[in-house]
């Protein structure tokens, strides 16, 4: 099996969390500033073998789209052009950040580097990526 990548995407800043080969964890990968995020997708997929994509879909309590969806909606149609041959899912991103920052703040973290965005950034990638495999795990059927 090969890596899934997961990307929280921002206007500004873009979490990205990665799954190992098997695809049963996911992992924090970095923050990139959204103006770089294709160069770093260029590369970072190459070079990674990545398989699939899971892209956070922001929604309001009510279902509704935000502000953000149409950015996201561009976003994912320019990644099916770039890698027309890795599959892009989209899961429902609803308080990832929110639980992001929660649990930023139990692992212990000092309050200066529980300001950092960027970190929240990640984790909620991070968060949005192990949802998906979870959910993948109960398509398939699978328990552990």
């Amino acid at each position: 099996m090969a890596r899934v990548l997961a990307i929280d995407y921002g206007l500004k800043r873009t979490g990205l969390a990665v799954t190992d080969e098997l695809q049963i964890f996911a992992f924090g990968l970095q923050t990139v500033a959204t103006h770089d995020l294709e160069r770093f997708l260029k590369t970072y997929v190459v070079e990674n073998g990545i398989a699939g994509i899971v892209v956070g879909e922001p929604k309001r309590l009510n279902n509704e789209p935000t502000d953000a969806t149409a950015a996201i909606n561009l976003f994912v149609t320019k990644l099916g052009k770039l890698f027309p041959e890795i599959p892009v899912y989209r899961i429902d991103e609803r308080f990832t950040s929110s639980m992001a920052s929660k649990a930023i703040l139990a692992s212990g973290i000092k309050k200066q580097e529980r300001r950092n965005k960027a970190l929240v950034d990640e984790v909620s990638a991070t968060i949005i990526l192990q949802s998906w495999l979870e959910q993948k795990e109960l398509r398939n059927g699978n328990t552990r």
